[in-house]
């Protein structure tokens, strides 16, 4: 059999115009897997890291993985990767980013949230890929800090802790605390930092090699605008929309969301019926329901506190209309799922 080192990466040539100088000492990440972590965002993290070193032609950036108990841990996708260490002391210059996936609030341990609070105290920069924002939330570290997370998960989060500032951003960097949206977001996050670190023209290479053809920044927003989401073009069809969904725990009447577009209300009952073959009461009541099922399955709130949270000012109205969409009711649905776990 042949050598079964991995051949060195030789780096294709670069513009002359780009110039890099290789640090002293390279910059430390320290990826602290959690159980059933996405596979995508710690991935694409590292990667471009790697991909970094390889078009700079030096060692500007080293990793270590870190995860509670040491061994082994296995990502949502079943694959599982070997630590480097259990959860130790790590340098203070080192970057800490946790990467958080399914049922976060299970792979939030005590033990992990102390180490965490501990390794903060010290003055370490610390991060969240994913639903991770979570973890630094349950461990204090997000207070009054703004933050985002995935956004499957901001209608529980901000239940959960409204002294954070959340946002729909990609990702957030907020003095030593940073949090992503999960997925591809962590690329951009990375590009982000080596454009500080290195400047934007090493960031821009990476882009290339990675075939990513737009950088975003921490002002872009993690959905699609809402066109897109919902296949229509139409300004004020996706005006109303953006009312329904920026008012759930107080809905607002058709006739007023009518009016507020120029329209009278049978004019916006044909626009409904026309671009989404509902009327704008179903789209809206279709919306308070998903925003109460996120928060059923993600949350311990009472079905009370969760019915009001999503408009609702009965327990028995929200179990009526959540039957007749989904098929079961608000506590049978809690029931077969179980009570979420809190860190």
């Amino acid at each position: 059999m042949g050598d079964s080192t991995y051949p060195v990466e030789v780096a294709p040539a670069r513009p002359a115009a780009i110039e890099i100088t290789a640090p002293a000492k390279p910059r430390k990440f320290i990826f602290v897997l959690l159980d059933r972590f996405t596979l995508m965002c710690f991935a694409s993290a590292v990667d471009a890291l790697r991909i970094a070193n390889r078009m700079a032609g030096a060692e500007l950036y080293t990793w270590e993985l870190l995860g509670e108990g040491g061994g082994t841990i296995t990502c949502s996708a079943g694959t599982s990767f070997m630590l480097d260490r259990d959860l130790e002391e790590i340098s203070r210059d080192d970057s800490l980013l946790l990467v958080g996936g399914i049922d976060v609030a299970s792979a939030t341990t005590k033990r992990l949230v102390s180490w965490l609070r501990r390794e903060a105290r010290r003055g370490v920069t610390i991060g969240g890929l994913c639903t991770a924002s979570w973890t630094m939330a349950v461990a204090g570290l997000l207070d009054g800090k703004r933050a985002t997370i995935h956004w499957e998960n901001q209608d529980s989060f901000a239940e959960e802790f409204p002294e954070i500032e959340l946002t729909k951003s990609i990702f957030t960097a907020d003095g030593k605390r940073i949090t992503t949206a999960g997925g591809t977001a962590s690329v951009d996050l990375m590009l982000h930092i080596i454009a500080q670190d290195h400047g934007e023209g090493l960031a821009a290479l990476v882009a290339d090699q990675l075939i990513y053809s737009s950088i975003r920044t921490d002002q872009d927003t993690q959905r699609l605008s809402i066109p897109t989401r919902i296949g229509v073009r139409h300004p004020r069809l996706s005006q109303v929309i953006r009312e329904m969904e920026q008012n759930i725990e107080e809905p607002i009447s058709p006739s007023i969301l009518a009016a507020d577009v120029g329209m009278s209300t049978r004019q916006l009952e044909r626009l409904f019926r026309r671009y989404l073959s509902r009327s704008p009461k179903k789209y809206y009541m279709e919306l308070r329901l998903g925003k109460a099922r996120n928060l059923l399955m993600q949350t311990d709130m009472s079905i009370i506190n969760v019915a009001l949270a999503c408009g609702f000012t009965s327990p028995s109205h929200f179990s009526k209309c959540y039957r007749a969409h989904y098929g079961t009711t608000p506590y049978r649905e809690r029931g077969t799922h179980g009570t979420p776990v809190r860190g």
